[in-house]
């Protein structure tokens, strides 16, 4: 449920629901053993208070109230939290396709309504068919219990039917062979009728599940005859879930015909019985999905060097140099002081391309694996030639770059996409938020009792031992005459007991 203002989803609002089925005692075990687990007890709650609000030997709508219904209903407290718990549980039941909703809006009024929609649990079978839903099951339960709840819903076929696998024949009777309509016209009055008492809407569409398309015939003409595995990539004919796995993983992978006949061909993606191994074979095509985003990103660089090193066309244009605000300009770091003022350090940045700016840091050619981190960052990530700089600022210009490696370049690369920043304001802003947060860092550390102040023992505990002061040598010497020296003498056999 996408609510932008939480003010327009209060208690105050009213609602109605609207059904078109009944629940029957299989739909009422799914909810309770495989809705649930997904959803959560509260989600489910809500799903059952909703659908009571019409009787259960009836269909259509119910009558409009308020939401304080449903925050009593599920125990909420009518404030921002309580609103925000019932937007997330009815998000829930939107999510696995139980509900949808919508927000009417009343004609010559300020008003809005929430419409409830609600649509029936699948089946059994159409459920761990669908395959999203299944992982997430399995992701919340594990796969054996999984297994255990399919068995539950479904029972055994007889043991010798399965194994001798009869030949069947279709003995059923048509409609037309057994019965006979009237041959009067047809009842205008009755069609009319029927239609006016008719619910205004058509039952809300199942939300298709996203698959590659790929159809056995196309598997089994590009798969090797002489394979050791054909056998079972051959059952998979009537294998309607095996098939639905290979489409949902090269749909999630993006995976061709080709690809997926080569992982099915490779040792260990079958069990001896010819079971498909699910979690194998997605472990090796998500490798296959990684060596092949490296490959393209290998031959992105490459092109972009080819039509580099072919040179621009003359008349093509140079880009407009860009000021730099004062409030958006940074510090000139330590390996440029002198060589150009705040005004010029900010203009460079702002200007140049990544690879004449990255130069400047550098009494030399720039190391090579460095050059190849920025270059992945601006042909791959496609981040703006400005931000790239300001990256490199960041890096390289800080006092203490100990950090300078290729995964702390590519961490701030990444967290830049993520944060979408993509201009050269907002990356100078990043900049002085990072920046504080690492002066904030050092402050803390040098305030633990570890740094200058006393040592602590390994345990945790303070020292017993105190902190003796250490008497330094001053270095003047004071001679001593004869008649104290044997004074001293006197008292030192005296101490001894021969005086």
């Amino acid at each position: 449920m996408r609510i932008q203002n939480i003010h327009q989803f209060t208690e105050h609002h009213r609602f109605y629901m609207y059904r078109e089925f009944s629940l029957s005692v299989i739909d009422q075990k799914m909810l309770q053993l495989v809705y649930q687990p997904m959803i959560g007890a509260t989600a489910t709650g809500l799903y059952q208070l909703l659908y009571y609000q019409v009787d259960t030997d009836r269909v259509g709508y119910s009558v409009m109230e308020s939401q304080r219904k449903l925050f009593l209903g599920l125990g909420l407290e009518m404030n921002d939290a309580g609103r925000r718990q019932l937007a997330l549980q009815a998000s829930r039941l939107e999510a696995v396709g139980l509900l949808q909703s919508s927000r009417l809006v009343v004609p010559d009024g300020e008003d809005v309504i929430y419409e409830y929609e609600l649509l029936p649990p699948q089946s059994p079978v159409e459920f761990f068919r669908n395959q999203h839903l299944t992982m997430y099951l399995r992701d919340q339960v594990g796969k054996y219990a999984v297994i255990h709840l399919r068995e539950q819903f479904f029972a055994p076929e007889p043991d010798e039917l399965a194994m001798a696998e009869p030949a069947k024949e279709n003995l059923s009777v048509p409609f037309y062979e057994l019965f006979e309509l009237g041959t009067t016209a047809v009842d205008h009055e009755l069609e009319q009728a029927l239609t006016e008492v008719a619910p205004a809407r058509q039952p809300a569409p199942r939300t298709a599940v996203e698959t590659a398309g790929i159809q056995y015939g196309e598997i089994i003409m590009r798969f090797p005859r002489h394979s050791a595995n054909r056998p079972h990539v051959e059952k998979l004919r009537s294998d309607a879930e095996g098939m639905a796995t290979l489409n949902y993983l090269a749909y999630k992978y993006n995976l061709t015909v080709v690809d997926l006949c080569r992982l099915l061909d490779e040792d260990g993606v079958f069990t001896a019985r010819g079971e498909l191994l699910e979690e194998e074979l997605q472990l090796r095509a998500n490798r296959t999905y990684r060596q092949e985003r490296q490959r393209d990103d290998v031959r992105q660089r490459t092109l972009a060097r080819i039509a580099s090193a072919g040179g621009a066309p003359e008349e093509e244009e140079l880009p407009a140099e860009h000021a730099v605000d004062t409030e958006h300009r940074l510090a000139v770091p330590a390996q440029l002081a002198g060589r150009c003022d705040v005004a010029q350090y900010n203009m460079l940045m702002r200007n140049e391309p990544h690879t004449r700016f990255l130069q400047r840091f550098f009494p030399g050619a720039v190391p090579e694996w460095m050059d190849r981190v920025f270059e992945r960052i601006d042909l791959n990530y496609r981040l703006p030639a400005p931000v790239i700089n300001v990256l490199i600022h960041y890096v390289l210009g800080q006092p203490d770059n100990k950090r300078v490696n290729k995964a702390f370049i590519d961490a701030v690369a990444s967290n830049m996409l993520v944060r979408q920043i993509d201009t050269f304001e907002k990356a100078v802003l990043y900049v002085r938020e990072q920046e504080d947060k690492d002066a904030q860092g050092g402050q803390a550390e040098a305030r633990r009792p570890g740094n200058g102040g006393s040592r602590q023992r390994p345990g945790g505990g303070a020292r017993r031992k105190p902190e003796l002061p250490i008497i330094e040598d001053s270095g003047e010497r004071q001679e001593i005459s004869e008649q104290e020296l044997e004074e001293l003498r006197q008292l030192a056999r005296k101490l001894d007991g021969k005086g």
